[in-house]
């Protein structure tokens, strides 16, 4: 029988399983993935912010915000620095953002791996956890086990192909959940570990997807995809402000993308997913400016250049094709001089440029998305261990639970915390 089993071998499993091992523990970790730490490569573009020193109000959001706050200080960002510092990884501050001195996602993932090794754990790859129940003071977990060989394409690649499949069953005191949300684009992000912890009788918030794209009705995007502008993004339903955030609008093919974007996509994403009517994005192109200022603006650049046409006006403020697309929503001719430009006119234009709304009809699926924003409800889950309140032995960590961040390493040191808050107690726990 395992001291403590870990399901799950992404950045929360894997700190999970160091946490425990530290406490004296002997931990295996079950991974569905041919390889641990996946979606660790693909954070950051990369590059892995694996962390953030600046406490940002409403970083965390979820049913009980609170909740996360709660989790992280059992092992705060301070802690992770240090930790993942006598692991070997220097970091690199990018206005408050963590990166690996590197500047290579795999660094995080490797200086994990090592140290899972140093402690003893048991790593089990390519195995899919079909079932779980608890017997008395120990819990059985039977899984499928892929049996894969290599198979050589080319001189540089190898790949691994099934021939074949083995049924395990696993018997631990201690069992930690870890199996992310339902984000990504790695094969076996399906919400499993969500369905096993319902089937035990934990309540689950339905998944959407956060930080990703938001699809807009307009018919303009086809002529603005590629342009980048920025802009204060207010994200509104029925009327009332939900988030908002400021930065580099990317415009696409079929709505808005960019970091700001993100930021607001997981109120759009529950709102969408409840029904609500009347889901707006207002874009402000000119947060810096009052509405009276920018009138004074684009008056002081009319007296300036009076002979110039509207199409010729906003050369040098704003993209030419973004710029088109004001005047059409303003109903002013791109051909109209600008010293014939009335005062109901710049009004228009004013509010066109301040107060830019556009319908939100749906986002990007979970493949495009970053995280996940939903799943164990966290009221079922003590904060200062990660225990289930319901089932006495059985744990939680990282995107499993409801709680997702922001941009900018706020999900992986929620990972961090949660995981390493769910291994210490399990490993003191288990004998």
């Amino acid at each position: 029988m395992e001291h403590v089993l870990v399901v799950g071998g992404g950045a929360s499993g894997i700190m999970a399983a160091i946490a425990a091992a530290k406490q004296g523990a002997e931990v295996t970790i079950l991974e569905q993935n041919e390889q641990m730490g996946k979606k660790i490569l693909s954070t950051g573009n990369g590059k892995c912010n694996f962390t953030n020193i600046n406490d940002v109000p409403g970083a965390y959001r979820g049913e009980h915000p609170e909740f996360a706050r709660e989790v992280i200080r059992q092992f705060p960002v301070p802690e992770t620095i240090r930790f993942f510092m006598e692991l070997g990884l220097y970091s690199k501050n990018r206005d408050g953002y963590l990166y690996p001195h590197s500047e290579q996602a795999s660094a995080v993932r490797d200086v994990l791996m090592m140290e899972l090794k140093r402690l003893h754990v048991r790593i089990e790859t390519s195995v899919c956890v079909k079932s779980m129940k608890k017997e008395g003071d120990s819990f059985r977990v039977k899984a499928v086990k892929s049996i894969l060989k290599p198979e050589k394409k080319s001189k540089k690649r190898t790949v691994l192909i099934k021939t074949g499949e083995e049924e395990k069953v696993f018997l631990a005191e201690r069992l930690i959940l870890t199996t992310g949300g339902m984000a990504g684009r790695v094969q076996t992000a399906d919400g499993t570990g969500m369905k096993l912890a319902e089937g035990l009788g934990h309540r689950v918030i339905p998944c959407v997807p956060a930080l990703v794209q938001l699809r807009c009705r307009e018919d303009f995007y086809p002529s603005l995809a590629g342009v980048r502008a920025g802009a204060k993004i207010e994200l509104l339903c029925g009327g009332v402000v939900e988030a908002l955030d400021i930065g580099e609008i990317q415009f696409t093919e079929y709505g808005i993308s960019g970091i700001p974007v993100f930021q607001v996509s997981r109120f759009a994403a529950r709102a969408l997913e409840e029904k609500q009517k009347d889901i707006v994005a207002e874009l402000d192109f000119m947060p810096d400016f009052t509405e009276s200022q920018l009138e004074g603006f684009l008056m002081s650049r009319i007296q300036m250049r009076p002979e110039k046409t509207m199409k010729q006006f906003f050369t040098g403020v704003f993209h030419e094709k973004l710029a088109a697309v004001f005047l059409k929503r303003a109903q002013i001719q791109p051909d109209l001089a600008a010293d014939r430009l009335g005062e109901q006119d710049r009004y228009r234009l004013v509010r066109v440029i301040k107060a830019f709304r556009t319908e939100i009809t749906g986002t990007n699926g979970f493949d495009q998305a970053q995280v996940s924003a939903g799943g164990i409800a966290a009221e079922e889950i003590q904060p200062e261990t990660m225990e289930s309140r319901l089932i006495p032995g059985l744990y939680f960590a990282g995107e499993i639970v409801d709680v997702d961040g922001m941009c900018g390493g706020y999900n992986l040191q929620w990972a961090w915390s949660s995981g390493y808050t769910a291994g210490s107690a399990a490993g003191r726990e288990a004998s």
